[in-house]
């Protein structure tokens, strides 16, 4: 018996993570009705689903889901959402009011108190929100979760101590977009660290206190506990921080956890996780608005509070920027 296909339609069209989505929908087996995006340069789409309808205006892209859905037999069964992070809140209470489940990029939403507002809107249209959280379904994290949740059930009091590094370097456009604003962006932490938190906070349990001692427009770094860890973290989008090392191969990206000083290994295997997640998603898995409370909790902190500088739980990488 053949699978139903699933009808999708994607906000955000032209972004960098957009087209992992489409590739998604597409090795799913399901189509893409319509997309939207205020930007027309959407090439990519010739190589995944060139008879979908387009939109650069969100009036006609509302006017055509909703003719759509009224027509005998037709129906978009969800909604995924890449466009800016401010923007998230709104195109996910959209979709739920057009009947359509939203499958929405991290981080869902930049506040806590959104996703409480959301969950009424999911119980009003009876339909679901979905995040991305795809480092949950990377095979080397799950094996460290089963690690440590062993280690935990041996001795529930340990504390592990951990360094969280992750440089993505960007160009001066990043500053100029939108991801450069800290109202849309929700700033370093909100839109490159966010994940990190989700994976760490899944692991080790609940955040118990924070402090940030750098907040900068291109670098973000402070310290968490959480249940059973100690967490020094760096964030950043700038080149001149990335290890000599590491530039001298040419590479523009570092990314670095160690677990009681080993180095935990996973660089390889992200580029089919949002497959994977769609795949979990429509056999009745995926992650949902509770599932993001932690780390959006975690982010939103972060944003509120005052640097101190360096202190004696500070991240080594300090060093290089004050």
């Amino acid at each position: 018996m053949n699978q139903k296909t699933v009808n999708f339609a994607l906000i955000g069209a032209s972004g960098y993570i957009a087209p992992r989505h489409m590739k998604a929908i597409k090795e799913t087996g399901n189509t893409l009705i319509a997309a939207l995006d205020p930007y027309d340069g959407i090439g990519i789409m010739d190589s995944h689903f060139p008879e979908a309808s387009f939109f650069t205006e969100f009036e006609r892209f509302d006017r055509f889901v909703d003719k759509w859905h009224r027509e005998q037999d037709k129906k978009i069964d969800y909604i995924a959402i890449t466009s800016p992070n401010y923007l998230h809140d709104s195109h996910i209470r959209f979709a739920l009011k057009s009947g359509a489940n939203a499958i929405c990029e991290k981080p869902l939403v930049l506040n806590p108190h959104n996703l409480e507002q959301l969950k009424v809107i999911e119980k009003e249209s009876g339909k679901k929100v979905y995040t991305i959280l795809q480092l949950r379904l990377h095979d080397s994290i799950i094996a460290l979760k089963n690690r440590i949740s062993k280690e935990l059930e041996e001795n529930p009091d340990k504390i592990y101590d951990l360094d969280l590094s992750y440089l993505t370097s960007r160009g001066k456009w990043y500053f100029v977009s939108w991801k450069g604003d800290v109202a849309k962006s929700g700033g370093i932490a909100s839109n490159i660290g966010v994940h990190f938190f989700d994976m760490l906070s899944w692991i080790f349990g609940e955040v118990e206190s924070q402090e940030v001692h750098i907040k900068e427009a291109h670098t973000n770094a402070g310290f968490m506990k959480l249940k059973n860890a100690r967490v020094r973290w760096f964030l950043s989008v700038n080149y001149d921080y990335i290890p000599e090392i590491v530039r001298d191969t040419g590479k523009r990206t570092f990314r670095s956890i160690t677990v009681d000083s080993e180095e935990f290994e996973f660089s390889e295997g992200f580029t089919d996780l949002h497959t994977t997640s769609y795949k979990d998603i429509l056999s009745g898995g995926g992650f949902g608005l509770d599932d993001a409370m932690n780390s959006i909790n975690i982010v939103s902190q972060i944003r509120k509070m005052n640097p101190l500088g360096i202190t004696q739980n500070s991240h080594p990488f300090c060093q290089k920027v004050l």
